[in-house]
């Protein structure tokens, strides 16, 4: 058990890469487990606060992607893929002897989430999607495109906030304290100096500027129906630049009890700890007991 309220939990891939994850809470009874799943370049750190509040009482397990966090890096870039990421979750779930979770995936997480729930449907009790849906609009990928897998130009923590200032518009009421602990989660420490937690190769998976303003990620309307009958709620950060305020309102129109949440004074993507979250998240695992 890690100081830190975790357990590391070591294991292989379908393809035999060596992958991290924590396992947070009660291992054996108890309500249906959670399945914490992060941003593209994001990692397992950013479960811990929604762990404190679910972890007392319900298991709550993140992964690293492969790529990402203490996870290996995979030696073929072009494993970098949901589907890929997808089967890596569900071998974790089978090395814990888990049958059956709720999903919280946030943004590349939630696209995890939804092929789970079109090819793994027996798997899941709910799905939170927290500021991802069909329609990824062009702005939030440009923005994502502009940092992702870039040489960091900064060797202090404080230079490490002032990045992550300029790369998440739509966070300004953070305090000072809270943005030092969001560099924290982003980066690695290496001797006092912030480094990122992920391989750079990530950045060869995004679509190029060109392709994005031309539309090449297309519409997942129709990924959308695999929701259906699920529990599912949804998450938009109020000043989302990836998930539009149309998009949200018409996955709700389309999933039948769709719990649908504006988070106010958030960008892409909530943290999970906001208020609104909090009692959203409530709500969702009541349906899941």
């Amino acid at each position: 058990m890690s100081g830190a309220g975790w357990r590391d939990v070591r294991f292989r891939s379908p393809d035999n890469l060596d992958l991290y994850a924590r396992d947070y809470g009660p291992r054996h009874g108890g309500p249906t487990p959670v399945l914490c799943l992060s941003g593209l370049s994001r990692n397992s750190k950013d479960a811990h606060a929604i762990a404190q509040r679910i972890a007392p009482d319900r298991r709550l397990i993140a992964p690293d992607y492969r790529g990402r966090g203490r996870s290996a890096h995979a030696p073929d870039w072009s494993s970098y893929r949901v589907e890929v990421e997808m089967a890596d979750a569900i071998a974790l779930l089978d090395s814990l002897g888990i049958a059956k979770v709720v999903v919280i995936g946030t943004s590349r997480g939630g696209l995890i989430a939804i092929l789970m729930a079109a090819l793994h449907r027996d798997r899941l009790a709910g799905v939170l999607l927290n500021d991802i849906g069909p329609v990824l609009e062009p702005a939030g990928l440009l923005r994502i495109r502009r940092y992702l897998g870039r040489p960091l130009r900064f060797t202090t923590w404080r230079g490490a906030v002032a990045a992550l200032r300029r790369a998440n518009p739509g966070f300004e009421s953070l305090s000072e304290a809270e943005w030092l602990a969001f560099a924290h989660r982003v980066y690695r420490d290496e001797g006092g100096r912030p480094v990122l937690d992920y391989d750079a190769s990530l950045r060869r998976t995004f679509p190029a500027p060109a392709r994005i303003l031309a539309g090449a990620v297309a519409p997942m309307w129709e990924a959308l129906a695999a929701l259906e009958g699920l529990a599912v709620t949804t998450f938009r950060g109020e000043h989302s630049d990836l998930l539009g305020p149309a998009t949200h309102v018409r996955m709700a129109e389309l999933v039948s009890g769709l719990d649908a949440v504006t988070v106010k004074n958030r960008g892409h993507a909530p943290f999970l700890d906001e208020p609104e979250c909090i009692a959203a998240i409530g709500r969702l695992l009541a349906r899941c007991p």
